[in-house]
């Protein structure tokens, strides 16, 4: 089970977009990378080719989940997510206030 999912509120911890906060759009687990969209955004030039408009567009990149803190949803603070097991059910919650963190997309 990973830590962060979609629909999460982060703050980026690194880089060139720290401090900025957002939700994430999509997760890869894999990778251990995750998109948020409007941050880690750079430039394409992409050339036209068989009817397609080139030009310069922006594009939001993979930001590593490593540079990412998860923002509580009832405490509003920047926390650590930790896991508790009740019954045959994995849950995350927060390490600051204690309680749990629901799923939301």
């Amino acid at each position: 089970m990973l830590k962060f999912k979609v629909g999460d509120k982060v703050k980026i911890t690194s880089g060139k977009d720290k401090g900025r906060e957002g939700t994430i759009e999509k997760v890869f687990s894999v990778a251990g990378k995750a998109v948020l969209p409007g941050l880690n955004e750079y430039k394409k030039h992409i050339k036209p080719s068989s009817g397609k408009k080139g030009g310069i567009f922006t594009i939001p990149r993979p930001i590593v989940l490593s540079k990412l803190k998860l923002i509580c949803p009832s405490c509003s603070k920047e926390t650590k997510v930790g896991f508790r097991i009740a019954g045959d059910v994995k849950m995350r919650f927060c390490k600051k206030c204690g309680k749990e963190i629901t799923h939301k997309k």
